[in-house]
């Protein structure tokens, strides 16, 4: 198990980080050949910043459009960005000063995240136009999620294990070493369904996490006023020997 797990561990590694730099370099590369900064956008660059951390950090668009949504979406999010920072500890040998502060916090994340799971998971059942253009993966995905976090919080409640051996484990594979690991279901199924996550990830509907960043409608400057794109004639010369020079066709 030890030497399965370090495998796949090193395997989801180099998925994520590669298909996540292929993604990003697509992404990077595609141009945008119009204006479509959704209004009212920023006339500056500066603007745009700010506009971008709203909505990253506060999920702007999303409060205005439906706040319950806002409320279960973000809770998952900010809950997961503690329970991923609190979960760095097992792969230091000596803790960052703030990761080590930030455990209390990490610990009880896992409540409000598996609420904000649940509740965005509900919400594709019994809402009939989400449910109508929702795929079997959204809710793998969801489910998917909320087994990883009962999972972990399973394991911090009632059956219990050495974290120390985890940590030991994890530092050892990030230098390719390979210690032993817990003997624990629940930490099989846990890590199991982390490392797919990492596999699924750069090629799935989750990849909007770095994928808004690059969004058009967001990103953009309006100032089509001050910089117009170049139209698209509508007068083009026809293709050679389509006309001939009366307008003719030869």
């Amino acid at each position: 198990m030890n030497f399965f797990f370090a495998i796949t561990f090193w395997f989801a590694t180099a998925v994520i980080t590669l298909g996540l730099g292929y993604k990003i370099r697509q992404y990077w590369r595609t141009k945008a050949p119009l204006r479509i900064p959704i209004t009212p956008a920023p006339s500056t660059r500066f603007g745009v910043v700010l506009r971008m951390l709203r909505e990253v950090v506060l999920f702007e668009s999303l409060f205005k459009a439906n706040k319950w949504i806002w409320i279960l979406g973000w809770m998952f999010h900010f809950s997961l960005l503690l329970v991923m920072a609190r979960h760095l500890r097992y792969f230091q040998e000596q803790p960052w000063v703030w990761v080590t502060l930030i455990q209390p916090f990490g610990k009880y994340a896992a409540y409000p995240m598996i609420i904000g799971l649940s509740g965005l998971l509900l919400r594709r059942f019994v809402v009939d136009r989400i449910r109508y253009i929702s795929a079997p993966s959204d809710y793998l995905m969801l489910i998917m999620l909320i087994t990883i976090g009962l999972s972990g919080l399973l394991m911090q409640l009632f059956f219990r294990i050495d974290i120390i051996e985890v940590q030991n484990y994890f530092v050892g594979l990030t230098g390719f070493r390979i210690e032993s690991l817990p003997t624990s279901a629940l930490l099989i199924l846990h890590l199991l369904l982390v490392s797919l996550l990492m596999m699924i990830f750069p090629f799935s509907k989750l990849l909007h996490a770095p994928g808004i960043f690059f969004s058009p409608t967001l990103n953009q400057v309006d100032n089509a006023r001050k910089q117009p794109k170049r139209s698209i004639s509508l007068n083009q010369a026809s293709p050679i020997g389509a006309n001939d020079s009366k307008g003719n066709h030869g």
